[in-house]
């Protein structure tokens, strides 16, 4: 999957935070971080937790995340070093903490369920090759470059659509066009 793409509807299932999905998690956020005493000692925080993924707050740059030995009903604000989707919300995640401090949670994976795994179909990808010098684009079957009611589309049985309300070709040398046939309206 896309970082990028995320159900259309994820915001209104609260899966994400913005102006309406703040107040739905404002009694999460309100109850704080708060570590028992009687919870995990400091030592059980020096090795790998199991949490659970709450929400992706601040445009989706933290996640909130609820563990073992977190009272208040509360969500804790972590780091992360796998980028993580609304559909990973509701999921496990593999925490570890900063210096064993339980404040500073970091999510360092989210556990898949056995329904996930292995995939049954491979989510679609596009691959970006760039070196500086060049950047090739490849998909599978089409690639499609849109802006407003323009278009450019590439098709894998080698079809090449540009459509526009104004389409302009400009040459300072010859401008060739060649083709087994050229229809002109």
């Amino acid at each position: 999957m896309n970082p990028n793409d995320l159900p259309a509807d994820a915001t209104a299932a609260g899966a994400l935070l913005d102006a309406e999905g703040e107040a739905l998690l404002s009694p999460l956020l309100q109850g704080g971080m708060h570590v028992s005493r009687d919870g995990p000692s400091a030592s059980a925080f020096s090795g790998v937790v199991l949490g659970e993924l709450l929400a992706l707050a601040d445009d989706r740059s933290t996640p909130l995340v609820r563990f073992p030995g977190l009272h208040g009903g509360g969500a804790a604000p972590a780091r992360s070093c796998v980028d993580l989707h609304g559909t990973h919300i509701g999921s496990p995640v593999v925490l570890v903490f900063e210096q064993g401090d339980p404040a500073r949670p970091i999510v360092v994976g989210v556990l898949r369920g056995r329904a996930g795994w292995p995939l049954a179909d491979v989510a679609a990808q596009v691959e970006v090759d760039a070196d500086g010098q060049r950047m090739v684009v490849s998909a599978r079957e089409q690639l499609v470059l849109r802006c407003g009611q323009a278009s450019i589309t590439l098709t894998k049985a080698g079809k090449v659509l540009v459509e526009g309300s104004y389409v302009l070709s400009r040459s300072t040398g010859v401008n060739c066009i060649k083709g087994g046939s050229i229809q002109l309206n």
